[in-house]
């Protein structure tokens, strides 16, 4: 148990960090952004949600890549892990070009389509025309942290994820407001830093992966073989119920943002605000949900189904104490934490009550994640799509567009993510404790 332990810890400590900081970009474009004003935060918030629209829509692959990659690796064949990483890596790069150019056709329509003021959309048509300008460099970057996950090397992603943040911070602050001879571009300079920062950490990766043998040189020498095909087809075969489970989780959060959003910029904007601060404990867990599928994939790989339920136990156990903490930290000093980021006094008291109700879904959701990833490292991966269909589509978008249309506060349609959450702990527990994901993939 302590050496299980230590092993979860080892692996999921850089991916906590990695997690943060990957989610701190968006974050501290908000924070950043927020001395525009509240019409800024909503518009950098609504925007996000359509940029990762179009980042689920190659989750399967991803996640996809990080499954296969682990049981190979923990199975001892690495050279055919090296294979299916850069055959991943080919088709993401594909599917990436073809998201750029649709996101820089459709993404301003679609703020006026989610229910954005005149000033919303005004400011996110450039915004999203930027990101998705250099969109490919974020979907390299995911895949190759992904192909490390699932070798157990965590920490150079982290170092990855350091390095863009740190460029990040140093290129939005005086391109936002026109610091330092840089022009002041506004929202637009928050753009522009996150896709430059995402090229160099992307470059940093590639030369990290090639130099640790984790990329095939000779896999692409023929990129349209039956090789590259089979390989497609096996990760398409992991990954399609993971986008699938993606796409609509994403399709019901702009769903419910447009609910949102109908109650104003401001109930928005509070909405944004606690999110961001609530990502704090959701990377904590997301961190121990991907080292719960790398340590549960591998000892799947080497035949361990036991350890692989130890490995479960330890990783969930982990998540409820962080969680649970930071629950606490919410419910008890909200407005500290909400005052970093805005001084608006009605943001700050919608925020209040945001932080409140998520604090209360924070044991919920750390018991969904790391099981969620513990089924997902088994390669059970379409249960977890019907989990998403009732959580999202049965219960969070209708309960949620019910209490507006019953004319109930925000604060019920808050309180919806704390049902959500509930029953989905208890769908992904059931499925966990009846052991039918205990099956080896056809590797």
């Amino acid at each position: 148990m302590p050496s299980i332990r230590r092993r979860i810890l080892i692996l999921a400590l850089p991916v906590i960090a990695s997690s943060l900081l990957e989610r701190m970009v968006n974050i501290v474009d908000i924070f950043l952004v927020g001395g525009l004003g509240a019409d800024a935060i909503a518009s950098v918030g609504l925007s996000q949600l359509l940029v990762f629209l179009a980042i689920n829509l190659v989750a399967g692959l991803t996640m996809g890549t990080t499954i296969l990659v682990s049981q190979l690796w923990g199975a001892k064949r690495r050279h055919d892990a090296a294979r299916i990483a850069t055959h991943s890596l080919f088709l993401a790069a594909l599917c990436a070009v073809g998201l750029s150019l649709l996101g820089m056709a459709v993404g301003p329509a679609s703020a006026r389509w989610l229910g954005a003021t005149p000033v919303m959309t005004a400011l996110m048509d450039g915004y999203l025309l930027i990101i998705f300008g250099l969109f490919p460099f974020t979907i390299v970057v995911d895949q190759l942290i992904a192909v490390m996950h699932g070798t157990g090397n965590t920490t150079t992603p982290m170092i990855a994820v350091i390095i863009v943040n740190v460029l990040h911070i140093v290129i939005a602050y005086p391109l936002i407001y026109g610091r330092w001879g840089a022009p002041a571009l506004g929202v637009n300079g928050a753009a522009l830093a996150v896709g430059i920062s995402e090229c160099v950490g992307a470059l940093f990766l590639l030369m990290r992966a090639r130099a640790g043998g984790y990329l095939s040189g000779s896999a692409l020498r023929r990129p349209f073989s039956r090789i590259v095909l089979r390989s497609g087809r096996r990760i398409v075969r992991v990954g399609f119920s993971i986008t699938l489970d993606r796409l609509l989780q994403q399709a019901s959060q702009i769903a419910y943002a447009k609910i949102v959003l109908g109650y104003g910029t401001v109930v928005y904007a509070a909405h944004q605000v606690g999110l961001s601060i609530e990502a704090l404990s959701f990377m904590s867990g997301n961190g121990l949900a991907l080292a719960a599928a790398t340590a549960v994939g591998q000892s799947i790989g080497a035949q361990k189904l036991a350890k692989a339920k130890i490995e479960s136990w330890e990783a969930n156990r982990l998540a409820v104490l962080l969680m649970a903490g930071m629950g606490l930290l919410f419910f008890f000093f909200p407005y500290v934490l909400l005052r970093t980021f805005t001084t608006d006094a009605s943001v700050l008291a919608y925020g209040t009550l945001f932080l409140k109700i998520v604090a209360l879904l924070q044991i919920p959701l750390a018991i969904t994640m790391v099981v969620s990833g513990s089924l997902k490292g088994a390669g059970d991966t379409r249960f977890l799509l019907v989990v998403t269909i009732i959580g999202a589509w049965l219960i969070r978008v209708p309960a949620a567009a019910a209490a507006t249309w019953w004319g109930l506060t925000i604060g019920w349609v808050w309180s919806v993510m704390v049902l959500d959450w509930t029953v989905r702990m208890v769908c992904v527990v059931w499925r966990y404790r009846s052991e039918q994901w205990q099956t080896t993939l056809n590797l």
